[in-house]
């Protein structure tokens, strides 16, 4: 694969989920025109959400809302708890001893939401749709390795790829875009790029009511294949605003909130403290992370880097940001991921002392009567860069700056928009920069693969590492590994080498909240960051 091709899969990829994930995480005409007029049934789940739910076209980005589109749209494989690959509307696969045949044999108990049936047929006409707009989804490493696709009969699919990429079934459990709508949702000319006739899905929801930027009813698909709902409806009332679905959640009109930076932290402990609703906080879905630049001379040396590391109090910091909502990091990477649990890297704890000294041998000393330590005349001065709209970032950088200047360290902050924060990442124009790993199912191969690639960021923070093309080298070699206690060791040594020379810098790992009325129970987190929730919630009627 071409360095030009992976720059431009990843690149699009920082954009895409940076924007609909990290920081806070349509339908077809006739159902636009419905009114809020539903009767609303004991047996209804009511949640918040900032933004309308979108065209709910399985195959393509924003506006759709991806815990909506996986209530409708089903994948081949499923992603659950520990990274476990699970069969879903394939009952199994075998991929062949090259890595470069994948033979999917299809449930044949599936209906989508319309009655028709959901074979091999569709599947491929779903994958040739897809793969006419192959330059669209170029993110997700295995589209552009696609060599043919084929029917081989009703119930069995066959994928051939060009080069063998491991990565292949666990991008295949990802929301969109390979997840599957019925042949009455294609347009005319197939080309779903341009949108999709009708939201037919073979999930456990129908999109039932719908009002733009106001509303959405999910009704219960009692066709469904799998194990049904436990309540009827899913109704999404669209507030962009937090502190309003705070309170739309005290009046009772909510019973759900749900989601990474939905309400602020004051807001969830307030709501959790009057003991009058029940509260959840899931496993760590990413790891809050700071980026060194090492091409910056006041950043090349690996003591100062760790100096930096050592010098500020990790621990205390995250409590006092977070309100204990996010956990102290240990690893770049969170350990709940697959291959990421192998890697033992003694923890970085609280030392001025060796912070100092660090800085001492490395050269950067204090001069009498300045408080900013100086190497050849030069200051040691850092910019970091966050986004403006995070205060969590805001607020944490705003500690190391003052814990740095016990150190003799000047770090200037400057808060930018978030494409702005991304442009400057991709353009290398930064000293550091804030950033989060994509979480489940997307890591750790497509974390590291951005590591590699030329024009993101992360590429030349690690220019000055000695064995920074040996590293590069193995992240090209895991992708095609088959071997898996190889492709074991590989991740192991690679995610090893990148933290321990200190340019990459876990701080937190972030979760999810959820906060609900006490007749809403056995809500439960997905494994995939970006499914819905809903699966075996039920109400008390």
């Amino acid at each position: 694969m071409s360095n030009h091709k992976n720059k431009k899969r990843f690149l699009l990829m920082s954009v895409m989920i940076l924007i609909f994930s990290i920081t806070l995480l349509g339908c077809s005409s006739e159902l636009e025109e419905n009114s809020d007029s539903t009767s609303e049934g004991s047996n209804m789940i009511t949640f918040a959400w900032p933004r309308d739910i979108g065209a709910m076209n399985p195959h393509m980005y924003n506006p759709s809302q991806l815990f909506a589109q996986s209530m409708i749209y089903e994948p081949l494989v499923s992603y659950q708890d520990g990274g476990e690959l699970k069969p879903h509307l394939a009952e199994s696969w075998k991929i062949s001893e090259d890595g470069k045949e994948y033979v999917f044999n299809l449930r044949q108990d599936v209906k989508f939401s319309d009655g028709t049936n959901f074979n091999a047929d569709i599947v491929k006409k779903n994958f040739d749709a897809i793969l006419k707009n192959a330059d669209m989804h170029g993110w997700l490493g295995f589209i552009s390795k696609i060599d043919e696709t084929e029917a081989i009969d009703e119930f069995t699919f066959k994928l051939t790829l060009k080069e063998s990429y491991y990565p292949t079934i666990q991008e295949l459990a990802v929301v969109r875009p390979v997840r599957f709508l019925g042949e009455a949702g294609f347009p005319e000319d197939g080309d779903t790029s341009k949108g999709v006739a009708k939201p037919v899905g073979t999930g456990p929801w129908v999109l039932d009511e719908y009002k733009v930027d106001e509303f959405a009813i999910f009704k219960r698909n009692e066709n469904y294949w799998g194990e049904l709902p436990s309540v009827e409806k899913i109704k999404v009332k669209v507030i962009p605003d937090a502190e309003t679905r705070v309170l739309a959640f005290e009046k009772g009109d909510l019973d759900v909130i749900y989601g990474e930076g939905v309400i602020s932290i004051d807001s969830f402990k307030q709501l959790e403290s009057t003991g009058s609703y029940r509260t959840s906080i899931s496993e760590p879905v990413a790891t809050r992370q700071l980026v060194m630049n090492t091409n910056k001379e006041q950043l090349s040396d690996e003591r100062v880097r760790q100096a930096l590391h050592y010098g500020f109090n990790k621990q205390a910091m995250v409590e006092g940001v977070t309100s204990g909502l996010e956990e102290k990091a240990d690893y770049i990477l969170p350990k709940n991921l697959p291959y990421t649990a192998k890697v033992d890297i003694k923890p970085v704890d609280y030392n001025v002392e060796k912070a100092q000294k660090l800085l001492d041998e490395a050269g950067w000393r204090l001069p009498k009567g300045k408080n900013i330590r100086e190497k050849d005349g030069k200051p040691l001065e850092i910019e970091l860069m966050y986004n403006s709209a995070e205060s969590i970032q805001k607020t944490m950088a705003e500690t190391l700056q003052a814990e740095w200047a016990g150190l003799g360290v000047k770090l200037n902050i400057v808060g930018v928009e978030l494409t702005t924060q991304v442009e400057r990442f991709k353009a290398n124009e930064f000293d550091l920069n804030f950033f989060s790993n994509y979480g489940a199912p997307y890591d750790p191969h497509t974390f590291v693969n951005i590591v590699a690639t030329k024009g993101f960021g992360f590429r030349e923070a690690i220019s000055a590492y000695p064995n920074k093309d040996e590293i590069l080298n193995q992240i090209s070699e895991v992708q095609q590994t088959i071997d898996e206690n190889e492709r074991q060791q590989l991740y192991t040594t690679i995610l090893s080498s990148l933290q321990e020379q200190g340019a990459i810098v876990p701080i937190s790992y972030i979760k999810k909240i959820a906060i609900y009325q006490k007749d809403v129970s056995n809500f439960t987190f997905p494994a995939n960051r970006d499914e819905h929730p809903f699966t075996g919630t039920s109400i008390n009627e």
